[in-house]
């Protein structure tokens, strides 16, 4: 798979918004599903959002439903993380992640970060009270 490049993270007040982008360097594939991943040092990557191969089919974890929106843009090569009301928990490296379809179980685990075997290089958002 291609590489992946993330892009958009920073530092904001909690209540804030920030935009993550993820460009493919090839292109998206509609084959692939893509998701966002965070992490923060000395804790496990968990997963944020997910969005379907070839389809508008988004799963976001609990933490983030109704703050987050995942989106893909295929001319633009793009998907993306809109991120609103931002609290200090969301602070962490918030990694882009592609994987083929058929290796995603959708319907059960779509966050599983072992499912995914193409990975960017992380973008920090930092989130202050």
């Amino acid at each position: 798979q291609d590489n992946l490049r993330e892009s958009g993270g920073g530092s904001v007040q909690a209540g804030g918004s920030l935009r993550l982008s993820c460009v493919a360097s090839g292109g998206l594939n509609s084959r692939w599903t893509m998701a966002w991943f965070r992490q923060v040092p000395g804790k496990e990557r968990e997963g944020v959002a997910a969005i379907a191969a070839g389809t508008t089919y988004t799963y976001y974890d609990v933490a983030v439903q109704g703050r987050f929106t995942i989106s893909q843009d295929n001319a633009q090569k793009t998907v993306y993380l809109q991120m609103n009301s931002l609290q200090p928990e969301d602070t962490a490296i918030y990694y882009c992640a592609a994987q083929d379809a058929h290796r995603v179980q959708w319907w059960s685990a779509p966050l599983d970060s072992q499912s995914y075997n193409s990975w960017g290089q992380g973008t920090q958002v930092t989130v202050s009270s």
